[in-house]
């Protein structure tokens, strides 16, 4: 095999596997923003809950 055909074929082997790890990377993002989206609207489920339990309290201690 000349030296063009075994650099092709290197270019080749890292195209392929750059382009697996970019579609596992895509799950992992698309997994954490499943995540984060579940986190937020959790989060302001208990942000009401707190607001029923003590009313007059117009912001959490720690802002």
């Amino acid at each position: 095999m000349s030296q063009i055909e075994e650099r092709l074929t290197e270019l080749e082997i890292r195209f392929t596997h750059q382009a697996r790890l970019i579609e596992e990377l895509n799950e992992v993002v698309t997994d954490c923003n499943q995540s984060i989206a579940r986190l937020e609207a959790e989060n302001g489920r208990l942000r009401e809950m707190l607001k029923s339990f003590a009313p007059e309290l117009s912001e959490s201690p720690d802002e």
